[in-house]
């Protein structure tokens, strides 16, 4: 199998000159292990995974032994299932003072967050790793935060392969795990039915051991019917047969604790006092989404009732690849007010609001803009805005607003 270089590697080694523990974060089988084994090749950096019951025991109850056993600098992967280990980590790293002895992984973000909170502040640097990106497979430039700076799309641009629409269908299609992108794995539906039940059978039961498997994989289809759309709880609910809105909330933080979606929260502040507070839900992998809501091509799906949902999905989560491939939180919001007003994104960037809409278009209008103006009641000026659409270059609307093809975040 092909390794393909991550944008993430530059961060990574950059925090390692810096920070004693440097953590990566994100779902089961994304290239977190590969990505770090790659990086430590010719080194002298030990590793060692916990999905081992004999280390993660040791671990576990004899932390202080784990570590003179296992010395660093080292690799811990699925550090979170020994969190005992966090304090002597933070023990060493007072100690030795030394950048860059710790790498770990973890496939449980908010616990992760949690523990290096508790125990490692300001000696250890979290990262988030996601899914291939658009870079990552089609481009041949460094990775930067997706911005509405000219000179920047001109270089996105330049850096991008280009992609008509049947063409970007089959990147939603295919999703973007590292498996099925590098060609190591055929099948896309056998390899997406043999990550859910390894998902269901690990992560969930980690999480919830009382979770009744065919129950949870019922609930993340009903979740994937929905992405791109304001969270219901009544409403999938209802596709679960009568479930409680606390249990399906609760079950969606169990999908948000292990990187299998993320929200976009409406954008609001005390001049904007008519807006919704319901956020919108995407998945990080647009694959599993085709897949769970058992679409059998890229041409049944681009011409589907989940053609539109599923393309901003692809679109917002790679723009937030950008930010998390360059180490940096994204300041991304969607704005709806009570009159059912909408704008897809709105970016917060340099003191400004970026308004930008998804379109399933080459050509698009001038009226895809008109609810930009709905940002300057705010408190917030108003800068650039644009249409992200299926053109085949950069392009603009007026002076305040790009045209940008997807295929060029």
């Amino acid at each position: 199998m092909q390794y393909i270089k991550r944008d993430l590697e530059r961060v990574v080694l950059q925090a390692s000159e810096e920070y004693p523990a440097v953590i990566i974060t994100g779902s089961r089988q994304i290239g977190k292990t590969t990505m770090l084994q790659k990086l430590m090749q010719g080194t002298t950096r030990n590793y060692v995974t916990l999905d081992d019951l004999t280390e993660r025991a040791l671990a576990q109850n004899d932390p202080e032994m784990f570590l003179q056993l296992h010395k660093p600098p080292i690799l811990i992967d699925e550090v979170q299932y020994a969190p005992q280990l966090f304090t002597y980590i933070k023990i060493h790293a007072d100690r030795n003072q030394r950048p860059g002895d710790f790498w770990m992984t973890g496939s449980q973000s908010f616990k992760l967050m949690k523990l290096a909170g508790e125990s490692l502040v300001g000696r250890a640097c979290i990262l988030h790793m996601c899914t291939m990106s658009q870079n990552e497979l089609y481009g041949n430039g460094e990775n930067l935060p997706f911005t509405l700076n000219q000179d920047a799309l001109q270089m996105r641009i330049a850096a991008r392969t280009p992609a008509d629409t049947p063409a970007i269908y089959e990147r939603i299609f295919r999703g973007s795990m590292p498996a099925l992108t590098s060609g190591h794995v055929s099948s896309r539906n056998l390899f997406y039915s043999s990550y859910l039940q390894t998902y269901i059978e690990r992560d969930i039961r980690e999480l919830d051991g009382d979770i009744e498997s065919v129950e949870f994989l019922r609930f993340i289809t009903a979740v994937a019917c929905r992405t791109g759309q304001m969270v219901n709880y009544a409403d999938i609910g209802n596709d679960m047969g009568g479930m409680r809105s606390e249990k399906v909330q609760e079950w969606l933080g169990l999908l948000e604790k292990s990187d299998i979606i993320f929200y976009l929260h409406p954008y609001s502040n005390n001049l904007l006092k008519r807006t919704v507070s319901k956020p919108k839900l995407y998945f990080y992998d647009t694959g599993l989404v085709a897949y769970l809501t058992r679409w059998s091509s890229p041409e049944t799906l681009e011409a589907g009732a989940l053609n539109g949902a599923i393309l901003e999905n692809y679109t917002v989560s790679e723009i937030l690849k950008t930010y998390f491939n360059a180490g940096e939180q994204p300041l991304l919001n969607y704005y709806r007010d009570n009159d059912a007003k909408e704008i897809d994104i709105v970016m917060e960037s340099d003191g400004s609001l970026h308004p930008m809409e998804i379109k399933k278009t080459s050509n698009p209008g001038t009226e895809l803009t008109r609810p930009y103006k709905l940002l300057d009641k705010g408190s917030v000026p108003r800068g650039k805005g644009a249409i992200l659409c299926m053109k085949d270059n950069l392009s603009a609307i007026d002076s305040e607003n790009y045209v940008v093809p997807i295929w060029g975040i």
